[in-house]
This record gives structure tokens, sequence and C-alpha cells, in this order.
């Protein structure tokens, strides 16, 4: 499995825009053939702050994810909203095993 957090600090002026365009990628992605989880999170703490987790299948299934228009159209209009490049994080798979994540 492919997994990666991705921690995004946003201007405040920007976070409602920022949630829309966010989950019309993230509810878009749950659809796609290798894509396991895509989850948003926005810190309790500060509302500016946002964490995406990210389940693909293979690396090669989050390369796909790159390539589409749902992707592409959230990378364009997100990139001024954010007061920071994002920072992304990969993982591997711990547990449960990776024979129980269904698709």
């Amino acid at each position: 499995m492919h997994i990666l957090a991705v921690r995004i600090q946003v201007k405040p002026e920007s976070i409602e825009a920022f949630k829309a365009l966010t989950m019309d990628n993230a509810s878009n992605s749950i659809h796609e053939e290798g894509v396991l989880r895509f989850d948003l999170f926005q810190l309790a703490e500060d509302s500016a702050s946002f964490m995406l987790f990210e389940v693909y299948k293979t690396p090669e299934d989050h390369l796909k994810h790159r390539e589409t228009a749902h992707y592409q159209r959230w990378r364009d209009g997100v990139t001024d909203m954010m007061a920071a490049p994002r920072q992304a994080e990969r993982y591997v798979n711990v547990y449960p095993g990776d024979e129980t994540w269904k698709k």
C-alpha cells in the first residue's frame, strides 16, 4: 500500500473555499479504482490547519490520481490559498494487515 499524510496550512480568509475544493477532490477520489481512503481533517485547535489522509493500493495508483481532472482542479485552485507549501509524509501499513483493506 501507498499511504500519505499531507499537512496543509491555509490562509485564514481561504478556509471555506479550501474546504469546498478539497471536498470536491476527495469525493471524486474515493471512486478511483486504486484509492482505498481519501480523508480530510481540520485541526481542532487551528481551523486553518488541515490534513489529507490518502491510502492507495500502489504508488502507481497515486500517480494515476494526480492525472485526474478533479486533482488538477484542486491543485490549481488551492495553490494561492496555502499559507505555506503542503508537506507530505509517506507511511507503511502496520495494522490491520493490507488484506483487510477493501475496495
